[in-house]
């Protein structure tokens, strides 16, 4: 919340008038600090207004983002940038999982998330939480065809790695401190074969445990901080 303060995102916070605990007296002493109005109102309003979803009683009104949301090129994201970093995600169902990934992408420097326009989660209340103001920073832009923006990533001299189940090749023995799209897919279904096929190099994270596969925006985290890391070591 405090972020979204200092980058004056914040409209107004409504805040439930029976909470008077120590948390929410920073968030108004916050909230002043930084200019910011905040009103109390029942509990009952709250909920009404997010029509159920958990909002621990406080809510707040956004500014809309000049900077962020379904609006802009991911070619206007990386212009000027010698080592772009972007992230794909193929048919991401969740908007829990989208809100977590643009949160971990935003963490790691990444330029833009890129989704497709059909049977794709967007950026609703849900996924908006829990990017835990990512959504409001990190430009999501939003294709009506990913294989086409794969091939016109290539043609920009971009190297797409796609995360999958390869047996052969690691995530960690790949080189990925040149400019980078990193691609993960469905939940489910992991990433299309179609999808594969426009990546340069499809790899895998170790699994060394019981289980098979991680939740993809886990996943999303340890690929973009391997590139990190690998990109601080050269």
């Amino acid at each position: 919340m405090e972020s979204r303060l200092k980058t004056a995102s914040l409209v107004c916070i409504e805040l439930d008038r029976a909470r008077h605990d120590r948390r929410a007296r920073q968030l108004e002493q916050q909230a002043q600090r930084y200019g910011v109005p905040v009103r109390r109102v029942a509990g009952t309003v709250l909920d009404q207004r997010h029509d159920g979803l958990k909002h621990q009683g406080v809510s707040a009104q956004l500014a809309v983002s000049s900077q962020a949301g379904p609006a802009q090129r991911w070619q206007d994201c990386i212009a000027g940038r010698s080592t772009p970093l972007v992230v794909v995600l193929d048919e991401i169902e969740d908007p829990r999982n989208l809100g977590a990934c643009l949160r971990v992408a935003d963490g790691a420097g990444a330029d833009c998330v890129v989704i497709p326009k059909r049977r794709a989660a967007g950026l609703n209340d849900v996924a908006r939480k829990t990017a835990a103001g990512a959504a409001e920073h990190l430009p999501l832009v939003v294709v009506p065809n990913l294989s086409r923006a794969l091939l016109e990533m290539q043609r920009a001299g971009l190297f797409i790695v796609g995360l999958a189940d390869a047996d052969d090749r690691s995530l960690y023995a790949e080189d990925l401190t040149g400019p980078l799209v990193l691609v993960l897919g469905n939940e489910g279904r992991g990433l299309r074969q179609l999808t594969q096929e426009h990546c340069d190099a499809v790899v895998s994270l170790p699994m060394a445990g019981s289980v098979s596969s991680l939740n993809v925006s886990v996943a999303c985290g340890v690929a973009l901080y391997e590139a990190v890391r690998q990109r601080a070591a050269t």
